[in-house]
């Protein structure tokens, strides 16, 4: 357990060191030469930063409850690398605003800056697309062994879909390269593990959520 947890921990560490390098990349392409483009408030890297914060937060703390609900190690590995990866890329994000001088938040509603403004959001929580509600965070702290397990691929593949759909629409309509790349690789990674968790599901006489 001692050996497991070291590595838990170089591993986190790692990542802090990767995302310490992507946001100092982004000062220097972002601050070099004397005309700087910096994003707005209302700009797509803005709102993406944002707005993925957020649904990356959730999926943090989905996979945390998990990791107490059950001793299977496959459910318990693929939750902590989801946890420790969009933590760190959550770093990243909020680092972005920070150097760009702009507010965490916004008075606009989520998704505004991929014109999906006027969708409805907030409904229990589920404040973008994917994203758990809270009655469904409740029920996934009720369950434990395979009932636990099932509903957190389940509720992380919707998740993971919300995720894609928004990191697209960065890649479409975000004007700095390193948050760019970020999204795409965000795409790229979420999209192998939908694909893992159908087949975690699929073991557990389970399948996604229509």
């Amino acid at each position: 357990m001692r050996r497991q947890h070291i590595g838990w921990a170089a591993g986190a560490a790692a990542a802090v060191l990767v995302a310490a390098g992507a946001i100092t990349y982004a000062v220097a392409e972002d601050s070099g030469g004397p005309d700087p483009k910096t994003p707005g408030a209302q700009s797509a890297d803005a709102g993406f930063a944002r707005d993925m914060a957020v649904h990356h937060q959730q999926a943090v703390e989905m996979s945390y409850i998990v990791r107490d609900r059950t001793k299977d190690e496959e459910v318990r590995r693929l939750a902590y690398d989801i946890a420790q990866t969009q933590a760190n890329q959550r770093g990243m994000l909020l680092g972005w605003l920070d150097l760009w001088e702009l507010p965490k938040v916004s008075a606009d509603p989520p998704m505004t800056w991929m014109g999906m403004g006027g969708m409805a959001s907030g409904k229990d929580g589920a404040l973008m697309p994917g994203m758990a509600t809270n009655t469904e965070l409740k029920k996934l702290q009720s369950l434990s062994g395979k009932q636990a397990e099932v509903f957190y691929l389940q509720l992380m593949t919707a998740h993971h879909k919300g995720g894609i759909h928004m990191a697209e629409g960065c890649v479409a309509k975000c004007t700095v390269g390193v948050e760019k790349r970020l999204a795409q690789g965000m795409v790229d990674a979420q999209q192998s593990e939908i694909e893992l968790m159908a087949g975690m599901l699929k073991e557990r006489g389970a399948q996604p959520r229509s």
